[in-house]
């Protein structure tokens, strides 16, 4: 075969033009000396497909404006050289026969046609991101916080080429960028996620050397932001981070849990997270790992928790006891995102309920509630409490704990709205017999829920309502109620049918249980009940018909009737 020296020689030595038509011309050789071969025809027609794919590559390339700016593509060019010059080789091998070996001359027609196919992908890249047709591309600086959204994209997209390219030293810098861009403006995530390769990103999370540390503190941004996430979970994201929570160092844990903690806040993630294995995993790492750990992995927990299948894994798993610790954790976060997925666990399932309570539960966030706990800590303790309530066993256990009434009544006095709504729909749950409803009542809990009948938002005065129909069918909190005499009159304001924000049923039901008093139905009358509940009583609603009967006597109740019988 006819020898062409003219390619013998480093091409990192020479311009870049010339080193394009050095390539060109090998190039063009081989397409003709590959179609002439007789032997391993079908992988000589491999590599000659990828030649085609790199003539098209290497001309595009040509025709970009400045393409012989980029630091990358002069990096290169000696691996693409250097490839052509050993498929030449094996041309000249294929076609004198001198190649030995048939199983080693296809282990090495391979080997080539891989090579080729890794330069075509990178040159590809090159192409894709655009930066080849941007002047001084060497280096692109970073945009700032008012940068345009173009300007963004072309910097995503080259930094996502410096992380496929090049040596290690290139890969660590263009990470280090990225980390900065997602860290200085969180709108630069969804552009970033939108033009950016999020396979690369997960596939470096997967391999050994250092950057998978800059890899998984990038993807840990990028979960914390809504758009990004889906992304990254199609692209297997979770089978890498769940490993990483297994067998990576403290750093790199960390930034796992909090990956998965942002990539779990996507409901549908759940049984993706479970099906590699990961709730086992978080456990694991909420009884052994360090705080900084702990606090997003049991974070992941409680957003995976809505689950029922995923419920029952976690408590066969041994999570109740464990939550219960870490409800009591001196780390805040820790304990705030404890007592969240406890809440989690026990909202809906009453065998949640009943395993929390009887694993000491109850005790643990009372103990909590006596503390002297943040606003959100608070909350989040009585929203767990609530949930529980909603068990006749832990309601039990609750009505029973020494001094817990005073301080539900105390929450309900001086909590703010949510933490109030929270501890009157405990009430309605606690409300289950007339000996724990006139337990509550010698609590205190009446004053506030009275009070809270004016309240904004609307949701609380509902809340009230309800809180005070069950209680106000004990006589003894019937006298608390109208020892306030606006009480009835804010009952009887949320009666009006112009006020449609609130239920009447709950309203109606309270002045019901008042109505048994005559003194109360005097009160409940010069309240000006009598034309709302004429009001509801013509709109079917139930239960107005029959205290207006009881409230106007005899002579409205044989009008009413005549209307109603016309």
């Amino acid at each position: 075969m006819e020898q062409h020296p003219e390619g013998d020689f480093n091409v990192s030595s020479l311009h870049p033009e010339q080193c394009f038509a050095v390539i060109e011309q090998l190039i063009a050789i081989l397409l003709i000396s590959c179609s002439k071969l007789k032997v391993f025809i079908g992988r000589w027609q491999i590599i000659r497909t990828r030649l085609d794919a790199l003539k098209v590559c290497i001309t595009d390339v040509s025709e970009s404006p400045h393409w012989s700016e980029n630091e990358l593509l002069t990096d290169l060019l000696p691996g693409v050289h250097a490839t052509l010059l050993q498929t030449r080789e094996l041309t000249q091998r294929c076609s004198d026969g001198s190649f030995g070996g048939k199983l080693l001359m296809q282990s090495d027609l391979d080997v080539v046609a891989a090579k080729l196919n890794l330069h075509v992908h990178d040159l590809e890249l090159l192409i894709k991101t655009g930066v080849l047709n941007k002047s001084n591309a060497i280096v692109l600086a970073r945009p700032g916080p008012g940068a345009g959204r173009e300007e963004v994209c072309l910097f995503a997209r080259d930094l996502f080429a410096r992380v496929q390219i090049g040596h290690t030293d290139f890969k660590r810098k263009a990470l280090e960028s990225l980390i900065q861009l997602l860290s200085e403006d969180p709108k630069n995530a969804v552009l970033v996620a939108r033009e950016g390769d999020m396979a690369c990103l997960v596939h470096i999370l997967d391999s050994p050397n250092v950057l998978k540390e800059l890899a998984v503190e990038a993807v840990a941004i990028l979960a914390q932001t809504d758009g990004c996430r889906h992304g990254l979970v199609i692209e297997g994201a979770l089978g890498p981070l769940v490993r990483m929570l297994e067998t990576s160092g403290a750093a790199c844990k960390e930034k796992a849990a909090l990956a998965i903690e942002g990539l779990t806040r996507d409901g549908e993630n759940a049984w993706a997270l479970a099906a590699y294995g990961g709730v086992s995993v978080l456990i694991e790492v909420c009884q052994s790992g360090v705080a900084a750990v702990r606090a997003p992995a049991v974070g992941a927990l409680r957003n995976v928790a809505g689950v029922k299948e995923i419920r029952q894994a976690m408590a066969e798993e041994g999570a109740i006891p464990v939550l219960l610790s870490l409800a009591v954790s001196d780390s805040i976060p820790v304990q705030e995102n404890a007592i969240e997925c406890l809440h989690a666990l026990a909202s809906n399932d009453e065998k949640m309920r009943q395993m929390i309570a009887g694993e000491g539960g109850i005790q643990s966030l009372l103990g909590l509630l006596s503390e002297q706990a943040t606003p959100k800590s608070q909350e989040l303790i009585i929203r767990a409490i609530n949930s529980l309530s909603a068990s006749l066993t832990a309601a039990k256990a609750l009505i029973s704990a020494s001094g817990f009434l005073k301080q539900l009544a105390s929450v309900l006095k001086n909590g703010h709205s949510t933490v109030q709504q929270l501890a009157a729909s405990a009430i309605c749950n606690l409300s289950f017999n007339k000996e724990t409803k006139k337990a509550l009542g010698e609590a205190g809990c009446i004053p506030p829920l009275v009070k809270m009948l004016e309240a904004k938002p609307s949701t609380s005065q509902e809340m009230a309502a309800q809180a005070l129909s069950s209680l106000l069918v004990v006589e003894t909190n019937r006298r608390e109620f109208v020892k306030d005499d606006k009480s009835v009159a804010r009952l009887v304001q949320l009666l009006d049918p112009r006020n449609q924000t609130v239920a009447k049923k709950f309203p109606l039901s309270a002045l019901l249980a008042l109505s048994t008093s005559k003194s109360c139905r005097k009160k409940i009358a010069m309240a000006g009940a009598c034309q709302h509940l004429q009001k509801l009583a013509e709109m079917e609603v139930t239960g107005a018909k029959k205290i207006l009967q009881r409230i106007a006597g005899s002579r409205l109740r044989n009008i009413f009737s005549r209307r109603w019988r016309d």
